[in-house]
């Protein structure tokens, strides 16, 4: 991931336009056209062989005339000329591209990736439309027409989207910061723009519309960032792709490639909508509306019709109406019409006038019994909506309202005037009760979605054992012996060796070894289950290959003679290597449940979880969500599903033990993160009820990593080998470790043990309150960017110290900062802190770690020049020390 040198594409200060042409109707006439027009401030240079001029405009006839200087190169060349001329630019200092030529092969890519490479210049393209920067004048596209300016930003993987979108926005008055065609992505890609976006003051909110990824750890570092800071609204096409019906699983038959698209934009907290309406819809009013502070909805009608087709879809959407307050109740009485409905939705009645909606929307907006106000207006011949609109518009304003406030002026010409008067006051206006009521849902997705970010996990599912070698020793034999599938016994064992309950299972391979079997299962557990193996059937109940409550050693013989047999006369073609039997294991009133894996080609390994049973591809009650997984979010999984109700029990039927399903699903996260060989996992079914759960089959696929490489995570797991108990002085032991999500209800004790001077010290400043936005912000971290160690008493209830690094997008520089607690200090915590932070710098191999310190902190200065740092003061504040360390010198002392 790198945003270096995107300022030169997105806010460059002098423009170059290869292959600028006179001839009317070309892209290379409509880019000149575009740039001379657009107003940017800079200078614009137009090269062409020909020499001569465009649009009045001179050009030059080779890019080796160019000044040295320029920012941005916009290519409409050619595609055999454009590697060449790509080299070219670069060789004169230019350090952004926009390409806007389609048809270039991959080998013409890659030689623009070399020709980039040694001074980082940055493409965006080829195969693009351009780039559309209003707020500086800069029009670099062949659009038909300059967008409107404003604050939303807009990326596209679809240039006929581009100018479809600037020509749908500009009657609406949508505006944008940034309109970015993207095209081939061969070099800059979602995950920069994002990263570089979210850090951008001229935006507020990112709409994307993509048709696929091409690198999703980038992207999901990059989205989570920016959606912490603001709305990143995503359309993605290809909802409904058909999933591979060759999937050997029922895990791989329902996780399909959308389902890990949407897994990965709720992981990061994007708002996903279903269509271009939707996506502007959705930014407009989270760029204007207020953020809720919860879900209940009052609606305020003069027509009851309007407000009853609201409320229905309200309920559709399954959002939540407010209940008007008595207080409320009766302070409207005595100011409505007798016939006032006295109930949400509000009808004042249809001749309800200016002041009458006034005393109403006062009122309602001071009703802490809802969250948001919608207002609706029927046109009648005995009030004016316009001024209606206006006296609504003036109220809002004047009250100050800190809760979102909707309006839907029923009609067309005739309340025109009024929406528009509603427009301008900042109220987002709808066409219909309906489309009102989705935007309200919009704003509650968007909180449910940022909530999820920033949500506090609760405690871990118990994790049981984790016997890796047993894993290694099964899969490695398994590969040695050329198979790609384990058998339900060695499938079953390696679930075992992480925790989770298995059935018995014994590999049979003839009749004697069948009855030696059946004779010791049915002695312990009175009845067995025999089930056909074989590599070649997935689905062993399909072909009549598993038979059940098998009560005696006849029974069980003569039901493996009638299943091979019935099998050979079906499929002749497949082989048999045997049976498996298992106890059979009976709890009435168990649900079957599926929990699964496999791996995404874009996002790499996804659990499963829902309904099982032989019905679980017809039943599709199934959740998913990109490994790792924890506890929260296991339990988010189980949530989404519709058994989930029936897990927590109804009538007389207990709840199921939602914690030991909870803790299989992080006991496959872990497994499969810790085994890369493995890329399928089906138990079906996994039996749960209160007294834990229990899996009855399971199928797992593997292959050689060293061979087949598994498409590696989107998100990077909790970096456990980085856990280590060191003795620290007269501390004695004390526990590093990595910051978990968890950690968060740690930070009030260890803050009640710093001074106010050692926060100042520390923060740079002094700072009295700390919200759980603030330290969920320092507890949910993204490993793949950042990394805070922990010193913890060895039974982890007490935080001892704490230190951090943020790499730049680059992952070039770290910065660091460092605190130990008051009552500690000289106790030799701070340099271990900083001896591990140093280490793990140098294992990521970032070649710089620097901080800011109080130049009054002299301790903190002390030791980081006995740890190699080189100290400097800060040029622009005296006040301020700049500390580096070289990581690429060697070993702190």
């Amino acid at each position: 991931m790198t945003v270096r040198n995107l300022t030169a594409i997105l806010k460059p200060r002098s423009v170059a336009l290869i292959g600028a042409s006179r001839r009317e109707g070309s892209v290379g006439y409509w880019l000149a056209r575009n740039l001379i027009d657009g107003g940017f401030g800079g200078p614009i240079h137009f090269v062409n062989p020909k020499g001569g001029e465009v649009a009045g405009h001179p050009c030059l006839t080779s890019v080796a005339d160019l000044a040295e200087g320029v920012d941005l190169a916009v290519i409409a060349t050619p595609p055999a000329t454009v590697p060449a001329i790509v080299e070219a630019v670069a060789a004169r200092g230019v350090r952004g591209v926009v390409c806007i030529t389609a048809g270039l092969d991959a080998a013409a890519k890659q030689q623009i990736l070399v020709a980039s490479r040694p001074g980082c210049l940055r493409m965006i393209g080829p195969n693009c439309v351009g780039i559309l920067l209003p707020g500086i004048g800069l029009n670099a596209s062949f659009a038909h027409m300059p967008a409107p300016k404003g604050r939303l930003a807009f990326i596209s993987q679809s240039g006929a989207l581009v100018t479809a979108i600037i020509d749908w926005a500009a009657p609406r008055g949508v505006g944008f910061s940034h309109v970015l065609s993207v095209g081939d992505m061969t070099d800059v890609d979602f995950g920069d723009l994002i990263d570089y976006l979210a850090a951008d003051t001229e935006s507020r909110a990112i709409l994307l519309y993509m048709e696929a990824l091409k690198d999703a750890g980038k992207f999901m570092s990059a989205a989570r960032r920016a959606a912490r800071s603001k709305p990143v609204i995503v359309v993605k096409s290809g909802r409904n792709a058909v999933a591979a019906k060759a999937a050997m699983s029922h895990t791989g038959a329902l996780a399909g490639s959308d389902a890990a698209y949407d897994a990965a934009f709720r992981r990061a907290g994007l708002l996903r909508v279903r269509d271009l309406a939707e996506l502007f819809e959705a930014a407009e009013i989270l760029s204007i509306a207020p953020r809720l502070e919860g879900e209940r909805l009052m609606i305020l009608t003069n027509g009851g019709g309007a407000g009853v087709l609201a409320a229905d879809r309200l309920a559709d959407l399954s959002g939540t109406l407010a209940e008007l307050s008595p207080e409320t109740l009766a302070a409207m009485e005595p100011l409505m019409s007798p016939g006032w409905s006295r109930a949400n939705p509000v009808d004042i009645i249809g001749d309800s006038g200016p002041e009458r909606y006034r005393a109403a929307v006062e009122h309602l907006l001071a009703d802490r019994a809802s969250d948001a106000l919608l207002v609706l207006n029927c046109p009648t011949a005995l009030a004016s909506s316009t001024e209606i609109a206006r006296t609504v518009a003036d109220t809002v304003v004047a009250v100050g309202a800190r809760k979102p406030v909707l309006a839907n002026w029923l009609g067309e010409a005739s309340v025109e005037a009024g929406r528009r008067l509603l427009d301008e006051a900042g109220i987002p206006t709808f066409a219909t009760p309906g489309g009102a009521v989705r935007g309200f849902m919009h704003l509650v997705r968007w909180r449910h979605a940022h909530e999820e970010l920033m949500r506090t996990p609760g405690g871990e599912p118990a994790r049981g054992r984790r016997d890796d070698a047993l894993v290694s020793d099964v899969i490695g034999a398994a590969l040695a012996a050329g198979r790609t599938v384990l058998s339900a016994a060695e499938a079953k064992k390696i679930l075992a060796a992480y925790g989770i309950p298995m059935a018995e299972a014994e590999v049979v391979r003839d009749r004697a070894e069948l009855k030696a079997a059946a004779e010791r299962l049915l002695a312990r557990h009175g009845r067995v289950a025999l089930k056909i193996l074989s590599d070649d059937i997935s689905h062993k109940s399909d072909v009549g290959g598993v038979r059940l409550h098998l009560g005696s050693i006849d029974e069980v013989l003569e039901a493996a003679e009638r299943m091979v047999r019935r099998i050979g006369e079906a499929l002749p073609q497949v082989r048999l290597d045997g049976f498996t039997l298992e106890p059979m294991i009976v709890r009435r009133g168990a649900h079957e449940l599926i929990v699964g894996m496999n791996v995404d080609a874009t996002f790499g390994p996804m659990l499963l979880f829902g309904a099982g049973g032989t019905s679980v591809e017809v039943v599709k009650d199934t959740a998913t969500a990109l490994a790792p997984v924890d506890g929260k979010l296991a339990c988010e999984m189980i949530a989404r599903t519709r058994i989930d109700a029936l897990l927590r029990g109804f009538r007389d039927q207990p709840a199921a033990d939602l914690d030991a399903i909870a803790a299989a699903l992080v006991a496959v996260s872990d497994l499969v993160i810790a085994h890369e060989a493995i890329r399928e996992i089906d138990i079906n079914p996994l039996l749960a009820d209160q007294n834990g759960v229990a899996g009855l089959d399971a199928r797992v696929r593997i292959a050689d990593p060293a061979a087949t490489p598994r498409q590696p995570l989107s998100v990077r797991p909790y970096p456990a080998q980085w856990e280590r108990r060191r003795h620290v002085g007269r501390l004695g032991e004390v526990l590093f470790r990595p910051i978990r999500p968890i950690d968060e209800h740690l930070a009030d004790d260890f803050r009640a043990k710093l001074t106010p001077e050692d926060i100042r010290m520390r923060l740079l400043a002094p700072r009295k309150e700390f919200s759980h936005g603030f330290i969920a912000r320092l507890t949910q971290i993204d490993y793949a960017r950042e990394m805070a160690f922990l010193a913890l008493t060895p039974n982890e209830t007490e935080v001892l110290g704490v230190v951090r690094m943020i790499a730049d997008p680059d992952y070039v520089k770290g910065e660091y900062a460092v605190i130990v607690r008051s009552d500690l200090k000289g106790a030799g915590l701070g340099w271990a802190l900083m001896e591990l932070i140093i280490e793990y710098a140098r294992a990521e191999g970032l070649s710089e770690l620097f901080g800011t310190v109080l130049s009054e902190n002299t301790t903190m200065i002390s030791m980081c020049r006995q740890l190699g740092f080189a100290v400097s003061r800060d040029r622009d504040d005296p006040s301020l020390v700049e500390v580096v360390l070289d990581l690429a010198r060697g070993g702190a002392p």
